[in-house]
Order: C-alpha cells, then sequence, then structure tokens
C-alpha cells in the first residue's frame, strides 16, 4: 500500500527512511515545496531499496498522493528554527503553534482535497494542537498526531538502563501532551508484571531521585538531542514509520497515541487501538491523584493551543 510524507527535511527524511527499511509500504511518495529536494532524496533512497526492501521511493505533487492509505505531514518551524530549545521555557514547543497553524491551514487542505481517505498522521511540533486543527480542516475524525509514543520509548529506555535490563520488558507510558505538561504514568508502570516501586526496592534504589532524574531526561530528550545533532529526527523518523505500518496493516495494537478524546475535547495521548482508520478506540488508565492533578493540567494547557487555532 502507498504513503505519503509532507516535508522533506530533517524528519521528513527520517520518516522516509525509516518506512523504506521497514518495507511495508509498496510507493511512499514525498512531496515538498522545492521539489529538486524530494526528487533528490528519492533518487538517493532508491538506489539502496533493493538491499532491504521493494519499496518504491518517488518524489511527486499534492495530485500524486491519490490512493495513499496514509500521509505523514511532517512540514513547518522545527524547534531549533523557532526557539523552542530552552529548558527552562514553560511553553516548550507549544512556542512553535501560531507559525505552523499558518503552515497547516495551506498544507492540510491539499492533502485532503488530493486523497479524502487518508489515515493523517500529523508529526509538526506541536502534534497535538496541530492534529485538532487538522481534524477541523480535513472534516473527520481519521487523524492522529504522533502523541507520546516516543515519549514513552524514551520513559523506558531510561528505565531500563537504570534497572540494567531490556527496554522491551519495562510496561510504563507517558501519557497527555507531547510537551512539557506529560503525564509520566508511574502508577502503571510494571516490570514482569511486578509494579515498579517494588522493583526499585528489589533493586536497592530509591525511587524519588530516579523519578526526578528520569522525567527531566525524558522531557527534554529532544533539547538534548538537538544540542548535539542539530534537529530531532531520527527516533520520530521510527516511531512515525511504525505507526504508518500499523495503519496499513490494520494491527490494532495499543499504543499512546495522540487523538481527539471527546472526554475532554482534546486531543492528547492515552492508551489507543490503531487500526486502517486511526484511532479505534481509547482506553482511559487508573491514575493516581498526582497523575489526575497532572491531567488536568495538561488538558487545560492543551485547551488554550487549542484556542490558538481558531
Amino acid at each position: 500500500m502507498k504513503i505519503g510524507i509532507i516535508g522533506a527535511g530533517a524528519v521528513g527524511a527520517a520518516c522516509a527512511f525509516a518506512t523504506l527499511t521497514r518495507g511495508f509500504a509498496s510507493e511512499v511518495i514525498l512531496v515538498n515545496r522545492n521539489r529538486d529536494r524530494a526528487k533528490g532524496m528519492a533518487t538517493d533512497m532508491g538506489y539502496g531499496a533493493p538491499l532491504s526492501s521493494v519499496t518504491k521511493v518517488k518524489d511527486g505533487d499534492y495530485s500524486d498522493l491519490a490512493g495513499a492509505a496514509l500521509v505523514m505531514i511532517t512540514v513547518g518551524v522545527n524547534e531549533k528554527a523557532g526557539g523552542a530549545t530552552d529548558r527552562g521555557d514553560p511553553q516548550g514547543r507549544l512556542r512553535l503553534l501560531d507559525q505552523n497553524v499558518a503552515v497547516y491551514r495551506d498544507v492540510v487542505p491539499r492533502v485532503v482535497a488530493a486523497v479524502p481517505d487518508a489515515v493523517l498522521l500529523v508529526v509538526t511540533d506541536p502534534p497535538d494542537p496541530l492534529a485538532y486543527l487538522t481534524r477541523h480542516l480535513a472534516g473527520h475524525d481519521r487523524v492522529l498526531s504522533t502523541g507520546t509514543l516516543l515519549d514513552t520509548l524514551r520513559f523506558r529506555v531510561h528505565l531500563g538502563r537504570r534497572l540494567e535490563i531490556a527496554p522491551v520488558h519495562v510496561e510504563a507510558q507517558v501519557l497527555g501532551e507531547h510537551g512539557t505538561s506529560q503525564i509520566f504514568h508511574w502508577s502503571g508502570a510494571r516490570v514482569g508484571g511486578v509494579p515498579i516501586t517494588d522493583v526499585f526496592e528489589q533493586c536497592g534504589l530509591k525511587h524519588d531521585d530516579i523519578r526526578t532524574s528520569i522525567e527531566s531526561e525524558v522531557r527534554y530528550a529532544n533539547i538534548t538531542i538537538i544540542e548535539g545533532i542539530g534537529a530531532s529526527q531520527y527516533g520520530i523518523g521510527m516511531v512515525c514509520a511504525r505507526i504508518a505500518e500499523i495503519v496499513l496493516r490494520d494491527e490494532r495494537v495499543i499504543v499512546p497515541i495522540g487523538c481527539y478524546n471527546s472526554r475532554y475535547g482534546v486531543t492528547l495521548s492515552m492508551p489507543s487501538v490503531v487500526g486502517k482508520k486511526g484511532c479505534l478506540k481509547v482506553l482511559h488508565p487508573p491514575l493516581s491523584d498526582d497523575e489526575l492533578a497532572g491531567l488536568e493540567k495538561c488538558i487545560e494547557t492543551l485547551r488554550k493551543a487549542q484556542e490558538r487555532t481558531h
């Protein structure tokens, strides 16, 4: 099946490369304002494609998206260019919203006109309020944001490092906003079915110290990456490719991903069943009192951000 990627910058390139290497799509169409860049990227990746898959990578215009099952939207001002790299700034990625709203108002109607039945995956920061806007512009609910799936993976990686175990065996999630108000679901974290607090105790570790350290590392991981290589791109590229694979294969797996939540009136991440039509069902896990308070703060933050998209 076919997917489209809007934007051939660092993140768009990482999304395309990760999709190509996973090999689940029959065709990837790259659309970029500067088509020569998309053409060069498609040509370069196309030469290496036979080593890992039969996926065809092509440059194109919006009309070439016709028939795509999913379109990733990666265009817009990034964190470094938009000045969202200050750990002390409570706005975080939300500082980019106003500039990227203008970009999305131009791009999304073109995508919908070309491929009205596709699932739309919002990748641009801040993805949650932009997904809320995209849902309005598209006129349908087949809209996802990358949400907190990458944050969740970062959470598991840091927990795995502290516990000296493989992250794949850590069950832990980040919920809410892909931003500074995100919620670390410590009360639901498990390793081998054992609550994380018990695991810490059995390993002789102090829960509060580790909790503070890991939350900081995860919440500002993007800034650490940008300080090193200029853009946070590879992790999100792999996440986007995996989300596209879930949709195209109608896997119906449960992941923390951004979708519109009618209970709260905002787009945010909760454990969600994802398949070929996007988000099929949202689950609401039990939360501790602190986590509930964090969720309320997160919802209020997102409501205010969504008001800025009108």
